[in-house]
């Protein structure tokens, strides 16, 4: 054989191997791409709140010119049938639909779509009627269509459409069949009843996770219990804590959130500046879990006892507060784990148990669990059971310290664990850490994250950051919590501005995002003295000693916290971070940007002044589109720091704010001006 039919043979042979391998069904004409959201392939869940309506974007078309119908598909993880909404087109091939999310778990979903053979057959005939043309033919080919739709149709539906069918391809006047032919309520019914035989489907189905209402719009108040005490020196208890209840409802927070409440080692304790050697009186860090006296599931012995705990629970609920808890996966010398486990820590060569260490910083009160441990399993459960003790004395929401020096494997079984039991527990992750970790650690299932709005100071910082946040990918399963404080943190804006530099932190912390927290009280009353220069910890920091706090100064921003947190409440576009948009002021100083409700019911502009020393003053550029205004008329802003009310008019407005006083509006758009028509008048 020569190599030219050598060749010719070995062709055939491939061609015949290929005609073989023929796809399943090669008569489906329809691409599915680009779904949004999919969260890397549909690796990770998209996350919503109950009560969302989820809108699925994707790219779909078919070859050729026909009309194509497309559909998601969705189904709650209770449920074995898929329940369906119909897409529509916004352009260049991109179709969107909606449906609502009405179950607290897991949801998944998908899209599907084909060639509409009826609706191109009636986009067709239209143009053919419409040039002239006999048509006669093309109604036979209708009546066909819709006998297939009759046979897929309900038995009222399917004889109406039978009826249609004979219309059709009747002998009455040619006129009368092309009206029917071309009837809306023809298009509506048979649109009901497609032809799915042809149906392409999205190649996977994608998750999405659904929570509480608290996961997407919640008000934290963080609160030492050790340092409720009305007696200064003396040591609070979770009954003291009690005391506070009101002071802390009266400015409408809904999270009253307790750093760790377990017994504290003694061990390698820190004293008060976060000394490395501690003094006998020294109370230590609540973060040093673990004494003779139990571990992660007990109560340190001077603040109480578990029934103290559930009727500290109970108060707060009597406050409309909600109590979150943190855990903190760690250990010191002294906690019974570290006798009974020892297998859950690193050991080093000389035999010793390896502490937490940030070289040159050393932390020995601190031993860290080792998640490559051999007895990980018992370490993964133990931790697991953990969440499960506090769920069961009544918490639903936790704080977790530090959760990117854990096992990213562990955080996205012990998540999906938890929240298939109980799907109302909401998890904050405490990771100042670099993007891609917060970001991962959010995809494996924390509710909500810390973020670096602490460091965000200037207008274009900001407007990047949170842009970033809220109109990327990452706002699918991102959700920022923002602090302007910590009892680690005290940022240099907050050392230095006064008070007018908490005015206008706590600003932008509750109107840039749906969740966020103080670190009280020193924040409401202006804590700022740093350990020293260039140092973000605090002078005498509660997190190493008692402190006595007397809220009755009248440095207190209680009264201005608690108007800020009663707008919250009342304003249904400060619950979203989704949709956030920024708006132009020609002054470097002033920020500008707006939230609306789904259906723009409800509009909010927030004007900012962001200089904590000087009045400023700007121009201010609304993009009225986007608040779907029109340029050239007249509506009432009111104020709802001051109550104030301005007429403005159009996209170009002034504003001036002084940092002492007032150093923003915080604006609700009246779209209606009154006239004298809305008056009567008498003699």
């Amino acid at each position: 054989m020569d190599d030219w039919v050598a060749a010719g043979f070995f062709a055939a042979r491939l061609g015949l191997e290929s005609m073989v391998q023929l796809p399943a069904n090669g008569r489906e004409r329809t691409v599915i791409e680009r779904v949004r959201p999919e969260i890397d392939g549909g690796r990770y869940a998209a996350k919503r709140v109950i009560g969302d309506v989820m809108v699925v974007e994707a790219g779909v078309f078919a070859d050729g010119h026909d009309e194509i119908v497309c559909r998601v598909l969705y189904r709650h993880q209770s449920e074995r049938e898929w329940a369906s909404t119909p897409m529509e087109p916004v352009g260049n091939d991109r179709w969107r639909g909606e449906f609502p999310l009405s179950r607290l778990g897991r949801y998944e979903y998908s899209v599907e779509g084909s060639v509409d053979a009826f609706h191109t057959w009636r986009k067709d005939l239209g143009k053919r009627i419409q040039a002239g043309q006999d048509v006669g033919v093309d109604l036979l080919i209708g009546a066909r269509l819709i006998e297939g739709a009759a046979k897929r149709a309900k038995s009222r539906d399917a004889a109406r459409l039978a009826e249609w069918a004979a219309a059709l391809a009747g002998d009455s006047e040619m006129e009368a069949r092309k009206a029917a032919a071309l009837d809306e309520s023809l298009a509506l019914l048979a649109g009901r009843y497609p032809d799915r035989s042809n149906v392409t489907r999205y190649g996977r189905n994608l998750p999405l996770v659904v929570e509480r209402e608290k996961a997407g719009f919640s008000t934290w108040y963080e609160l030492f219990p050790r340092s409720c005490s009305l007696q200064e020196g003396r040591h609070g208890t979770l009954r003291d804590c009690e005391a506070w209840l009101p002071y802390i409802g009266s400015m409408h927070f809904d999270v009253v959130y307790l750093p760790p409440i377990h017994p504290i080692g003694h061990a390698f304790r820190k004293g008060r500046n976060n000394q490395t050697t501690a003094e006998p009186d020294d109370v230590g860090s609540p973060w040093a879990i673990g004494a003779p006296e139990g571990g992660h599931t007990s109560i340190h012995p001077q603040l109480g006892t578990l029934e103290d705990f559930a009727h500290f629970i109970e108060t707060a609920k009597s406050h409309d507060l909600e109590v979150a808890m943190d855990i903190a996966f760690q250990a010191t010398p002294d906690h019974p784990y570290v006798r009974e486990h020892p297998a859950w820590f690193r050991a080093r060569p000389d035999g010793t148990i390896q502490y937490a260490e940030n070289p040159p910083k050393k932390y020995q009160d601190i031993y860290p669990f080792d998640f490559e441990s051999t007895e990980w399993q018992s370490l993964w459960r133990e931790l697991k059971n953990v969440f499960l003790f506090w769920i069961g004395q009544g918490i639903r929401i936790f704080r977790v310290d530090n959760p990117h020096t854990k096992a990213f494997a562990f955080w996205e079984w012990v998540i999906a664990e938890i929240k298939r039991e109980d799907p109302e527990v909401v998890f904050l992750a405490e990771a100042f850490t670099r993007p891609a970790v917060m970001y991962h650690l959010a995809k494996s299932g924390f509710s909500q994250s810390y973020t670096y709005f602490t460091w965000r100071n200037t207008k274009q910082e900001i407007t990047d950051y949170f842009q970033q946040l809220t109109q990327s990918e990452v706002a699918e399963y991102f959700r920022p919590n923002l602090w302007p404080n910590t009892p680690d943190i005290l940022p240099e804006f907050l050392q230095t501005g006064g008070r007018p530099a908490f005015m206008i932190r706590l600003i932008l912390a509750a109107t840039l995002g749906a969740n966020y927290g103080i670190y009280g009280p020193a924040f409401e009353l202006c804590e700022s003295l740093p350990r020293e220069t260039g140092s973000e910890e605090y002078l005498n920091s509660e997190k190493y000693e008692l402190k006595h706090w007397s809220v009755d100064s009248p440095i207190n921003l209680r009264p201005f916290i608690g108007r800020i947190n009663q707008i919250r409440r009342e304003n249904p576009a400060l619950h979203s971070d989704r949709n956030l948009r920024f708006h132009d002021a020609g002054n470097p100083s002033v920020i500008c940007y707006s939230k609306a409700s789904a259906d723009f019911s409800n509009v909010i502009i927030v004007v900012l002044n962001l200089d904590a020393s000087r009045t400023q003053a700007s121009w201010v550029n609304l993009d009225l589109g986007i608040l779907k205004m029109p340029d050239d008329r007249a509506f009432q802003v009111h104020d709802l720091l001051s109550d104030a009310r301005f007429l403005w008019q159009g996209r170009r407005n002034f504003v001036e704010l002084i940092p002492e006083s007032l150093p923003a509006h915080i604006l609700r758009i009246r779209k209606r001006v009154r006239s004298e028509r809305d008056f009567d008048y008498y003699l």
